[in-house]
């Protein structure tokens, strides 16, 4: 363990180096696996869903990679809970990955008492002493897109960002749903909605900035909702500016076994038709 530890505030800190002579903005990626889904036991009763595979790769790996194209993330913060910490930890002392992981266990063991999105955020804030800027990221769902388009967004706005797409009415009702301006402005947030006044389905993605990342303490010290990462969304629209970033493409949410299903048969015939392209 003090191996990987050494190892670790090595790459951090040849990671720190190269930012500052590149005179760059510094970022960290918190990715959030301290959730329990339920709903995929007994897959997920002693083993989290991130790591489940969807055409021979975890889910998580999907994420990783796009993360890694963002040059500004100099390291990644991810953290779970105490029934899956061993599951991380092993799982990224064997990626070996371009950029530090870093896992942090938030000390629940079950649905009942877990901290929420938020209260998870929070927590890496709090116990890595993150003073920049941050992207957050649900790690349960795969996404077409590029990270690194959502970022280019952030940097035009200078102002916190989250990711859309337009969805038809009725999926609208079970997600977090945006009104937004000619600009891309958030005007309106509501969470499932029964009759959705805007177009635009909030997804699991967010940039904030550093000067605003002490406002997430000051939002859960006002005893607002630790769950549900929309509900900070709903709350800092309200205070600044607060932009959207529309992506295209498929983004799957992986919530059922019969989506996790669906969504592995379709990755793995995609692999096997690129496996039989790179043979030909």
């Amino acid at each position: 363990m003090l191996k990987n530890e050494i190892l670790y505030d090595i790459i951090a800190n040849t990671c720190r180096l190269f930012a500052c002579t590149k005179e760059r903005l510094i970022m960290k990626c918190i990715l959030l696996c301290a959730g329990y889904a339920t709903r995929l036991f007994p897959l997920t009763e002693n083993f989290p869903k991130a790591l489940l595979k969807v055409g021979g790769k975890a889910i998580i790996d999907y994420t990783l990679e796009k993360v890694n194209k963002i040059d500004d993330i100099d390291e990644i913060y991810l953290v779970t809970n105490a029934k899956y910490t061993k599951h991380f930890e092993d799982w990224a002392n064997e990626k070996n990955n371009i950029k530090p992981i870093k896992v942090f266990n938030d000390g629940t063991v079950s649905n009942d008492d877990r901290l929420g999105a938020i209260g998870d955020i929070e927590f890496v804030i709090e116990n890595a002493k993150v003073d920049d800027d941050i992207l957050v990221l649900a790690t349960d769902n795969l996404f077409e897109f590029e990270l690194t388009d959502f970022y280019n967004c952030y940097k035009e706005k200078k102002a916190p960002c989250v990711c859309v797409r337009k969805e038809n009415y009725e999926l609208l009702k079970r997600l977090g749903v945006a009104e937004l301006d000619d600009n891309m402005r958030m005007v309106g947030f509501e969470e499932k909605p029964a009759e959705p006044k805007g177009k635009y389905a909030v997804y699991a993605e967010y940039i904030y900035p550093r000067e605003i990342v002490p406002q997430i303490k000051t939002y859960l010290e006002e005893g607002n909702s630790c769950d549900a990462p929309g509900n900070l969304v709903a709350y800092l629209y309200k205070k600044m500016p607060l932009y959207a970033y529309e992506f295209s493409g498929e983004c799957f949410d992986i919530g059922t076994h019969e989506a996790l299903a669906e969504v592995n048969e379709l990755y793995s015939k995609a692999f096997q038709d690129s496996a039989s392209l790179h043979d030909f």
